[in-house]
């Protein structure tokens, strides 16, 4: 089992994995976000204090949980690229950084037009939305040293340092709710013993964070093929997918 699994280390064998994969997380990922905008937009009734306003939490509070994992993929590949010299690992990382970093300014575009409405500013240095513009900048930086070094391996090594320091900052977007006095709201999602919001309001949202999830797994699978095909590009069995007239 182990040496089934292990193959896929290598590039040429995830390549194929991922190409496999990806229609299918595309196509479960559009029935789930029909199925949640529907049951979120339209079923779902309003908030008792919120109103209709409170439905952007249907793309809020996924985009914003992914901007974390994201980041989490990230610096676990780019240290596995680090430590024991895995190709995949700065593929991966290379792959993720882009689509996290858009989650994360997602994530704040959204937290700012539900903020105005319930706290009367589009902005305010709350601790959860100052960690959260940070988590941003560390997506920013990881991406600069890519673009900024020249040399694959040197930018790697850089780009993993950043990352795996910039881990830190997870927890502490996680519990600033509750570590300080801020006016972001509590857990909501990790609530199962005393649920914080309603059953038929929870639903939709969990429809939709699995929509978010798949849809982030195959765009980063997308954009790793092209780093491996970029990576590889001099190989034979590219060549040979070229030759076969691979897109």
């Amino acid at each position: 089992m182990f040496t089934h699994w292990h193959k896929y280390a290598s590039l040429m064998h995830f390549h194929t994995l991922a190409r496999r994969l990806t229609p299918w997380l595309y196509g479960v990922s559009g029935v789930l976000f029909i199925a949640g905008l529907i049951s979120g937009l339209v079923l779902a009734p309003p908030d008792y204090q919120q109103g209709e306003s409170f439905r952007i939490i249907y793309v809020h509070v996924p985009s914003a949980w992914l901007s974390m994992f994201a980041y989490v993929v990230m610096a676990g590949a780019a240290a596995a690229s680090l430590i024991w010299r895995v190709k995949l690992g700065d593929v991966l990382a290379r792959a993720t950084a882009p689509v996290g970093a858009s989650f994360t300014a997602l994530a704040l575009i959204t937290g700012s037009l539900w903020g105005k409405p319930m706290w009367g500013t589009w902005w305010v240095w709350d601790a959860r939305l100052t960690s959260e513009l940070l988590l941003l900048f560390l997506y920013l930086g990881y991406l600069a040293l890519q673009s900024a070094i020249e040399d694959r391996r040197a930018a790697a090594r850089a780009g993993a340092v950043l990352a795996v320091v910039g881990v830190v900052n997870i927890p502490i977007i996680h519990y600033s709710v509750e570590w300080w006095s801020t006016l972001h709201q509590g857990a909501t999602l990790t609530k199962f013993a005393a649920p914080s919001i309603a059953t038929s309001m929870l639903i939709p949202l969990l429809i939709m964070t699995a929509a978010f999830q798949l849809f982030f797994f195959a765009t980063v699978l997308v954009r790793a093929r092209c780093e491996i095909l970029e990576f590889d590009r001099h190989t034979q069995w590219v060549r040979n997918l070229v030759s076969a007239g691979y897109p």
